[in-house]
């Protein structure tokens, strides 16, 4: 049953980014050949008015076929049809499409799970909620009531949490020393303190009091705001592991296909709205993956339009394609090494 709750989960993510491509370039009249969902030998197929749209055996991406595209060739389209026959904004746009339609989806869900819990817990500040007796935090003198206005952990990771979960994200089972800048009244503070284990909670904490979150009872009309509040969070959580990532930091924690597998069978068996809430967390996580400048990626594509509209001329197409290339060996690399990740985690 998981491998069937796997597929669902990724051919709706595929399918909703796939379909924002295929809209925006109808809208704007361009030539799309194919909708495929999967990779690999197809298994199934339904020509259209102009669209074939195909099954592939392997559920790992998908993609839109458009006239002028680097690989697709279809005969018989003219230049204005072809997505470089389009204006760079509107080139742009088609590329934008998926990764809107990705948030788009997760706002839905976030939404829709608040408004039927009936609350929402709005994160508390950033603000010192107590200090337990006997801990790191009480004798480096921290005290109820201290604003934290900046973390810095020892990987260099630097947070400016506008709330308390965005500390709790970066404080997850680290050992290493910690610098909390804190304003109390007019006076700023540098506090340096070392995570100790606790048996209990079975984990690494400083006993900085978590301070109470506010709940707030939710409606039609509000719960689209809160939908879209704690999705920003999410977005501002993710762009940090990327920028993380980019520093060098953080690669052992990622996660391919195997691992998202054992999460989506574990969500599963939780119920149904956990698995549905992992739809939404994934969703977003491909939505902001495909912003990298890589340029295989969305990202990477909107990047050489903009190139060529500072330019003022196409690139060179075989410059194109080598750039595509080299960006086609990067995520593959990625791939690679994720799931030997996956693979390390499941057997060792």
């Amino acid at each position: 049953m998981a491998i069937l709750y796997f597929i669902i989960l990724l051919s709706v993510i595929i399918i909703v980014h796939e379909c924002g491509h295929l809209i925006a370039a109808k809208c704007f009249h361009v030539y799309c050949g194919e909708f495929s969902i999967g990779m690999g030998p197809k298994l199934w197929a339904w020509k259209g008015k102009e669209t074939t749209f195909t099954l592939r055996a392997l559920p790992i991406g998908g993609y839109v076929a458009m006239a002028g595209e680097e690989g697709s060739e279809f005969e018989g389209v003219p230049h204005e049809r072809t997505i470089k026959g389009v204006s760079h904004w509107k080139q742009i746009i088609i590329m934008l499409a998926g990764v809107i339609m990705n948030f788009v989806l997760a706002w839905l869900i976030f939404a829709s799970i608040i408004l039927i819990n009936g609350s929402y817990n709005i994160a508390p500040k950033a603000v010192v909620g107590g200090v337990v007796e006997g801990s790191p935090a009480e004798a480096a003198g921290f005290a109820e009531g201290d604003v934290i206005t900046k973390v810095v952990f020892a990987d260099g990771t630097v947070v400016k949490p506008s709330n308390f979960y965005e500390i709790l994200t970066y404080s997850m089972d680290n050992t290493d020393p910690v610098t909390y800048t804190l304003k109390r009244g007019d006076e700023t503070l540098e506090k340096t303190v070392t995570p100790v284990y606790n048996e209990q909670e079975q984990s690494w904490l400083v006993g900085i009091k978590i301070p109470p979150a506010t709940q707030v009872k939710t409606t039609l009309l509000n719960s689209g705001y809160y939908g879209a509040q704690y999705m920003g969070q999410t977005v501002k959580e993710l762009v940090t592991a990327l920028t993380r990532l980019v520093k060098g930091i953080g690669f052992e924690d990622l996660s391919g296909p195997v691992g998202i597998y054992q999460v989506t069978e574990q969500q599963a068996s939780l119920g149904l709205q956990n698995y549905i809430l992992l739809i939404a967390l994934l969703s977003l996580n491909v939505g902001v993956f495909n912003l990298l400048p890589l340029p295989i990626l969305d990202g990477g594509r909107i990047l050489l339009v903009i190139v060529e509209m500072i330019i003022g001329k196409p690139l060179n197409q075989k410059l194109e394609a080598g750039i595509t290339a080299v960006g086609v060996a990067l995520v593959l690399l990625l791939m690679v090494y994720v799931t030997w990740q996956d693979l390390m985690r499941l057997f060792i």
